[in-house]
């Protein structure tokens, strides 16, 4: 058979051939020339005469298997596009898609030990756990000048505004060396002990960062490295929630129990002692929502459970019973940001709300039935937007922090003579002092709260909040600025402040995960 005849070149695929062969053989006269000229490439690179140090060996991670469904080619398997066919798979691929979703955000109501929790630093163990030694914001610009003030005649507050002000961020590690949590911070703590500090902080994945603060830098050093990358202290990270860890609280009780509230609808206590994280409440339904955004236990009940939901509710469960047991009350149509219960009189309760009302509620006195049974209600004050936070102290003033730029201190001293069904007027409602402060937190800052010493040594009541300028405030329970506390290597506004509950140590953490201490 006789071969094919070759088919013809077009004038348009002729010219293609001429310019490609043009343009390479411009190449190699130009790669010719700077060859000649002593500027071409080298075969092997000029090793450094300089040896650079050993990295040390990434710590190995545990590969995570991903359940979300991969996707598939119709095409390859013969689906027409546009026909019912790829509809259906398309909406299956979005089911599965949503319920991996769904999967991967549920709680878990396991019990955990903190070895199968541990993300990242020290490996969990109980003979060595860290209790075995018991308007627009203007970086860097300050609103508050310890030597311009002379608002206080008060000596012993004058003394205490010295002391606050000369605290020194920790002096073995800078702020942006000190990574706490993985994500953005919530939640902020420091353990009860006095003799070192420990500082706890839940973060937006359910994350809990521990840091002992009694930790030393390293003596030796890397030098003449300037790339080398700063090692920060040793923390360890444990993940006991799937959702934001929003709050927590050491029991009053027994400083070794740390109770965590998430959004993924549940409670856990952390044993400390044990190393040991156990689901105590959560909905008797696991598919059901009900984000947490408040937590507390009183003083006068190890096993009593107060919490409060983004939608609204407050409810209260004895750990002993049954979760169908729990009493929940709708006392808010919008989110309750915060509540918290007076340290003295733990039957009242000052509720803060996306309604933009502080409310004072008696638990006394709960009257109603079905979704309209809840305790008594002393009294509201509305301010002109949204309330974050409500903070009871123990000589019965409370501090809100609201998006109208405040601080407001409300003074109910002579709360421990209300009796049940005690109501208040709107004038008594009122505000005693307000304070301007930027609250202005936008998307990527946590809100800021103002939070209460709890047991202040000099019996002076002071308060600490994050300021907007990459500064951590404290007030006194009468409105006076002690200190605007900040140093060197703050990268973010410090927004989650918190006292500790005797010293005059104040840990404050930032959207990116960062930990700032003063001591």
């Amino acid at each position: 058979m006789a071969k094919a005849k070759k088919a013809e070149v077009s004038d348009y695929e002729r010219k293609r051939q001429e310019n490609i062969a043009k343009t390479q053989a411009l190449l190699r006269n130009l790669e010719m020339e700077a060859a000649q000229a002593g500027l071409g490439p080298t075969s092997k690179a000029a090793s450094s005469s300089k040896p650079k140090p050993k990295k040390a060996a990434p710590a190995k991670r545990v590969k995570v298997e991903d359940v979300t469904p991969r996707r598939t080619s119709s095409r390859l398997k013969g689906i027409e596009a546009d026909s019912e066919k790829a509809k259906r798979k398309a909406e299956e691929e979005y089911v599965a898609t949503k319920e991996a979703d769904r999967a991967k955000r549920q709680r878990i109501s396991d019990a955990f030990n903190f070895g199968d929790i541990t993300v990242v630093g020290k490996t969990w163990d109980q003979s060595g756990n860290f209790l075995r030694i018991v308007g627009p914001a203007n970086p860097y610009e300050r609103t508050f000048d310890f030597d311009d003030a002379n608002d206080i005649t008060d000596k012993d507050v004058k003394v205490l505004r010295e002391k606050m002000s000369g605290l020194q961020l920790w002096e073995d590690f800078e702020p942006n060396e000190i990574k706490i949590t993985p994500e953005r911070i919530y939640a902020m703590g420091l353990h009860p002990t006095e003799e070192k500090p420990l500082v706890f902080a839940g973060d937006k994945l359910g994350n809990l960062g521990i840091c002992d603060a009694s930790q030393k830098a390293a003596e030796v050093k890397v030098e003449d490295d300037e790339d080398a990358d700063t090692e920060g202290p040793t923390i360890t990270t444990l993940k006991p929630h799937t959702r934001t860890i929003h709050t927590f609280q050491f029991s009053p009780h027994d400083s070794n129990a740390l109770y965590s509230a998430s959004y993924d609808s549940s409670i856990r206590k952390l044993d400390l002692a044990k190393g040991v994280a156990v689901e105590v409440y959560g909905p008797q339904d696991p598919n059901e929502d009900q984000p947490l955004s408040g937590l507390e236990i009183s003083k006068d009940d190890a096993n009593m459970l107060y919490f409060s939901t983004l939608d609204g509710r407050f409810g209260m469960y004895d750990m002993r019973t049954e979760v169908m047991d729990t009493q929940i009350f709708q006392l808010s149509d919008k989110k309750i940001g915060g509540f918290s219960l007076h340290p003295q009189h733990p039957h009242l309760v000052a509720t803060a709300s996306l309604d933009r009302t502080l409310k004072l509620w008696d638990l006394r006195k709960i009257t109603g039935s079905g979704d309209e049974r809840g305790p008594a209600l002393v009294g509201e004050h509305e301010s002109r937007l949204s309330v974050s936070h409500a903070a009871w102290n123990s000589v019965g003033q409370v501090a809100t922090a609201s998006y109208d730029d405040t601080v407001k201190i409300y003074d109910f001293g002579d709360c421990k003579d209300w009796k049940p069904g005690h109501e208040l007027t709107e004038q008594e409602m009122k505000p005693k002092v307000i304070v301007p402060h930027n609250n202005q937190t936008g998307r990527w800052v946590t809100i800021l709260r103002a939070q209460w010493q709890q047991f202040p040594q000099d019996n002076i009541q002071r308060f600490c909040i994050g300021n907007m300028n990459r500064f951590v405030d404290i007030y006194t329970g009468k409105g006076q600025q002690l200190a605007q506390l900040g140093g060197d290597g703050i990268t973010a506004v410090p927004s989650v402040a918190k006292f500790h509950p005797t010293l005059d140590w104040v840990a404050a953490g930032t959207a990116s995960g960062k930990l700032c201490l003063w001591m």
